[in-house]
């Protein structure tokens, strides 16, 4: 499992795709907080951390597009179904390569609160305000942060599984877009349904529904499970595709 991971991680820099995600990645983080708190001079960060979920929309199948689609069109499949690993250490692997991109470029974008500290700081010296809070939520921040490691491991196992079932790296971008979307949109169609049982189907279901515990700096145990039950159920699914390739 460790050989298929430092593999993947290596092939994301070798392709070029994990510095193009990178880049992406901190760049929209940078611009989605100066026009959510900065230029507007608040200090609450629930509207960026909204805006950067959506953003997965498009920057979680940049990771997952390839993991297995590229497999099948250089036709080194085989390989790795021959390899002396099994399917399970095989996914885990290629899984673990993406989330720690993910994960990378989510733990370095947390630099861009210092500003908001830093003027937290000077305002408070400035009006000698030492004993009224003032600046970004520090608990809202760490809890937003984690809430969005699972949010993405979900939507990085889904990604897997769209990859593991096509060659055509765009392809699976397509559908993985398309999926990530209508999780996220889940809650907006909710006002519109009048029968109180779908509606509650819906709300259980939708992620960013979850997500509302963390944003208040709360951790949602619940919510941990259920994200991290999309991550299992969708790995199994992924390893099930090359389990019948294998046998079949």
């Amino acid at each position: 499992m460790f050989a298929i991971y430092k593999k993947e991680l290596r092939s994301y820099f070798i392709n070029a795709i994990g510095y193009v995600y990178l880049g992406v990645f901190l760049a929209a983080s940078a611009l989605i907080l100066c026009y959510t708190t900065l230029a507007l001079s608040s200090y609450d960060t629930a509207t960026y951390f909204s805006a950067i979920t959506f953003s997965f929309i498009i920057l979680i199948p940049l990771l997952t597009m390839k993991l297995f689609a590229e497999e099948k069109k250089l036709r080194t499949e085989q390989l790795l179904m021959t390899a002396p690993v099994t399917i399970w250490g095989m996914t885990i692997g290629k899984f673990l390569a993406a989330f720690t991109i993910f994960a990378g470029s989510l733990l370095a974008s947390c630099v861009n609160f210092f500003p908001l500290y830093s003027y937290a700081n000077a305002e408070r010296a400035a009006q000698d305000y030492s004993s009224i809070h003032i600046g970004p939520s520090t608990a809202n921040i760490i809890g937003c942060t984690m809430g969005l490691l699972f949010i993405g491991a979900a939507f990085i196992a889904i990604g897997m599984f769209v990859s593991s079932l096509t060659e055509n790296q765009l392809a699976a971008a397509v559908i993985t877009v398309a999926i990530i979307l209508v999780m996220l949109m889940l809650n907006a169609v909710t006002p519109y349904i009048d029968v109180y049982a779908i509606r509650m189907v819906i709300d259980w279901l939708c992620v960013l529904s979850r997500f509302e515990a963390f944003s208040q700096g709360y951790i949602d145990i619940a919510a941990i499970v259920y994200y991290l039950s999309i991550t299992g159920v969708f790995l199994l699914l992924t390893v099930r595709v090359y389990d019948k390739r294998r046998w079949g």
